[in-house]
């Protein structure tokens, strides 16, 4: 081999992710996403960028309820900021909700005449991934999800707080990487057979290891499943 030269072979970090799945399906079961539970691509894109820092039960909610008050999304993006504000009175930020949603929808009216993102099944995932993140209010996390958890069923990873906290003390992610990194980092070693729902799945169970052992201010090591493979769990051994 020549000086420099990279080993042929698969990569490791996509060996490690495999058992990292496997150990927490082992942990915490399946968590699988039904048909029926895969909403319209502008109801994922609405409940997201609504959703900042609010539990996803309540997300959901109110997105139903706006489209329940106003009949369609054009409607949305004209409504009063003041009735947008009251539907959106259990999101965490309803004021910044309000705004955000309204500048998102009014720019897909905009440029399609309507709320409409069917064009993004016909394009490329990195291109549909652009065309989302150009969006108000929308970044790596809002446009992953709705691309593979919507009726799209992309091959993208969603990546919250969660997961990127876990990720880096694993050892596969840069400290301090934001989203963007962190899914630059990741999206290349995902293991070729992985469908988008193993990738959806991968994603809930990565958070959830983050909400039960891998706390942002604490860390229950020695319990966590995915021990074996996080160099964090190594370190304090």
């Amino acid at each position: 081999m020549m000086t420099g030269e990279l080993p042929l072979g698969p990569d490791p970090r996509t060996a490690r992710l495999a058992r990292i799945h496997t150990a927490l399906i082992a942990a915490f079961g399946r968590i699988e996403r039904p048909d029926d539970k895969r909403r319209h691509p502008v109801w994922t894109l609405v409940q997201g960028v609504i959703g900042a820092q609010t539990k996803t039960g309540i997300s959901n909610a109110s997105t139903d309820a706006l489209l329940a008050r106003f009949g369609s999304w054009e409607a949305v993006a004209q409504a009063d900021a003041s009735e947008l504000r009251a539907l959106l009175a259990n999101q965490t930020f309803p004021k910044v909700a309000a705004e955000r949603i309204t500048a998102c929808l009014t720019a897909i009216v905009e440029e399609r005449g309507a709320v409409d993102m069917r064009h993004l099944s016909n394009l490329p995932d990195e291109e549909a991934m652009a065309w989302l993140e150009a969006l108000p209010g929308v970044g790596r996390k809002i446009a992953a999800g709705v691309l593979n958890t919507s009726i799209f069923e992309r091959r993208q990873l969603v990546i919250d707080g969660h997961h990127r906290r876990v990720m880096q003390r694993v050892g596969l992610v840069t400290q301090g990487a934001d989203t963007a990194r962190a899914y630059a980092a990741l999206m290349p070693i995902l293991p070729e057979d992985w469908s988008a729902a193993d990738i959806d799945e991968h994603h809930l169970l990565v958070k959830r290891v983050g909400q039960v052992h891998c706390r942002p201010a604490r860390l229950y090591c020695d319990r966590c499943p995915i021990s074996a493979d996080c160099d964090t769990a190594k370190a304090t051994r």
